[in-house]
């Protein structure tokens, strides 16, 4: 399986993809290979390798006969996450905020060059595809960056992409604990004087009962994430 992760310094740059828990090969050996070709720090390739385990282990589970044909990765079972944020507007908000709705859920900054913008205009898209289904849908959109991303920055950042998509943000703590809770992994890195994110690039589905359901790849089209997102609908 891949968890893709994002490196998004000024200007264009690549994405990586993080190769874990492939059947037939060991996911740790992929991923410290791919957190060395990512150029981090000894202490951050352990952190990133540990972060992985959980979802490693809940992709192996996932694999047997009777899994749900999806393209993404099926979460089912695993442990819902939680934050506790506040949106552009300083209300504090929870995921139970958004109980009775099916919910998208992606972590990233507004700075990123090209792997956030491509996930939110696919969410977009998703939408559209989605019908008279689009108004149950909640689009989530938690900064892992808020030094930079003020409530005012943030909110213009959604509402350029639909005015219905809720950023959300907190403090450094808070932030940690969101991305810990969803077993996301992010970083920040040094670039001359400013600095850009590493971040995971899964966009997580859950459904109206709050429940962690799939976690989308980014190479997933628009209309394959429909296909996935219509099993939980």
């Amino acid at each position: 399986m891949r968890f893709p992760f994002s490196r998004a310094p000024h200007g264009a740059a690549p994405s990586v993809a993080l190769s874990v828990a492939s059947p037939g090969t060991s996911g740790l050996a992929a991923a410290d290979a791919s957190s060395r070709h990512l150029g981090l720090a000894p202490d951050s390739r352990r952190r990133l390798l540990l972060s992985c385990l959980p979802l490693a282990a809940l992709t192996l589970a996932g694999c047997g006969p009777d899994a749900p044909k999806l393209l993404g990765m099926d979460l089912s079972g695993m442990p819902t996450g939680d934050f506790q944020l506040q949106d552009v507007n300083g209300q504090s908000r929870t995921l139970a905020d958004y109980r009775g709705h099916p919910i998208l859920l992606f972590f990233g900054f507004t700075q990123c060059p090209d792997i956030c913008p491509t996930a939110l205009t696919r969410a977009l898209e998703i939408k559209d595809l989605l019908g008279a289904d689009a108004d149950k849908l909640r689009v989530l959109f938690i900064t892992v960056d808020p030094e930079r991303d003020t409530p005012e920055i943030l909110g213009a950042y959604t509402s350029a992409f639909d005015p219905g998509f809720v950023g959300l943000r907190g403090t450094a703590e808070q932030t940690r604990a969101a991305a810990q809770s969803f077993k996301v992994f992010y970083q920040k890195v040094p670039t001359g004087s400013s600095y850009t994110m590493d971040h995971t690039a899964l966009t997580y589905v859950i459904d109206a009962k709050g429940k962690l359901r799939i976690a989308l790849r980014h190479a997933q089209s628009a209309a394959e994430c429909v296909q996935d997102l219509r099993t939980v609908l």
